[in-house]
């Protein structure tokens, strides 16, 4: 029999996050701080409209690019949190989740060959979308002494002649690093001279710390040379629903609407209805959960100070990025000793580029008392490892 599979599936490395959340469901008493998910429940009001539009019997496919109430909603939100313009008939997309807002504007816009720039660490998705769009990846290992910001001048050595566009992850997971207005004029400015485009994943945009969210999408010239990808997941606590959404110039948009139509009709109705509620008049809750996870940030901080480990201060996300270099091991060991030993999951850096060796990720969208003992058990790992070492 002839080979069924396709080679550049087969290539394809499994996720590390998944890994590690495999394994903690074979760990009764573990606890688990790697996965990027929520513990508050969805908003009451917010379910109850999903509820509503079952009990109304809602269950019909809604237009192919969403329901127009709703896309009037995030147009109204876009407006209202960044200045920017979208017409919701032709310049929005209601996705399955932002996950799936992302691979789509990818296959609209590339061209086999054409080359994407890939800041790292990164979420898992990225890289292989970039490929199974016949696009090549070139990556950038960002610094943690730039607090994991793209450079200028970074940018600039990693533009060819084939460049086409670039993947901007900021509030950044794994990092929770962030970029200010100030951080992307000059990004902007290399964007337009060099004739490229970007893709602004934003999904944590209403999770930052001591200072707004600026969508690159907002300075001079760039709206019609972006496209943001954002959803509901992180900011409403809807990651089962999965809903998300992608804005950009029409142009782009129709076309990731066509791959849309074709790969996924539309997205579920039960969620649109609940998504309405949430974009509509979640502004509270948004802000309470956003109140929290400044506390457990500044409490897991204070934690990793306790007991010596490095991690630069993220501003914004739910996750850290603590340095483990001094141990001498890889992350990957880090973390498979750590749970194995403590019973406590992380993710090690590598699961989001090679550039993250020497890190983990920890979310902290866990409950205070959780991460309490999480972090006690690492205390003691840590304390562990360095009388093993003599540090």
């Amino acid at each position: 029999m002839r080979n069924p599979l396709s080679d550049k599936v087969v290539e394809m490395k499994p996720s590390g996050i998944r890994k590690f959340f495999d394994l903690v469901q074979e760990m009764p008493n573990a606890i688990s701080l790697g996965v990027g998910e929520p513990d508050f429940d969805t908003p009451w009001h917010i379910r109850e409209e999903g509820i509503y539009s079952l009990e109304k019997g809602r269950t019909f496919y809604t237009s192919n690019a969403g329901l127009l109430e709703l896309r009037k909603a995030i147009a109204h939100y876009m407006y209202r949190k960044y200045d920017l313009e979208y017409d919701p008939v032709h310049e929005i997309v209601v996705t399955v989740g932002g996950s799936e807002g992302i691979d789509l504007a990818l296959r609209a816009m590339i061209n086999p060959g054409d080359e994407v720039i890939l800041p790292e660490p990164a979420f898992v998705s990225y890289l292989p979308c970039i490929k199974l769009a016949d696009g090549v990846p070139v990556t950038i290992n960002l610094k943690e002494e730039n607090q994991f910001k793209l450079q200028p001048e970074e940018l600039l050595a990693a533009i060819t002649d084939k460049t086409k566009i670039l993947i901007l992850s900021y509030p950044n997971n794994p990092t929770g690093a962030i970029m200010t207005r100030e951080d992307l004029e000059p990004i902007a400015e290399i964007i337009k001279e060099k004739d490229l485009y970007v893709i602004s994943d934003e999904i944590y945009a209403e999770l930052t710390y001591g200072q707004d969210h600026c969508s690159i999408a907002s300075l001079p010239g760039m709206r019609d040379r972006t496209i943001i990808i954002n959803g509901f997941s992180k900011s409403f606590a809807m990651t089962g629903w999965r809903m998300g959404f992608a804005t950009g110039p029409e142009l782009i948009m129709q076309q990731i609407l066509k791959i849309h139509q074709f790969a996924i009709m539309a997205a579920p109705t039960t969620s649109q209805y609940a998504a309405i509620e949430a974009m509509t008049n979640g502004e509270e809750d948004v802000q309470i959960m956003r109140n929290a996870y400044n506390q457990r940030r500044r409490f897991v901080l204070e934690l990793f100070s306790e007991m010596g480990l490095k991690c630069f201060e993220p501003e914004g996300a739910f996750y850290l990025f603590p340095c483990i270099k001094e141990f001498g091991m890889s992350s990957d060991e880090f973390a498979n000793r750590f749970l194995h030993e403590e019973e406590v999951a992380v993710i090690p850096g590598t699961a989001f580029g090679d550039c993250g060796e020497g890190f983990l990720r920890i979310s902290y969208a866990y409950s205070i008392e959780e991460l309490k003992e999480a972090l006690g058990r690492l205390a003691n790992f840590v304390e562990r490892l360095r009388k093993e070492k003599n540090l």
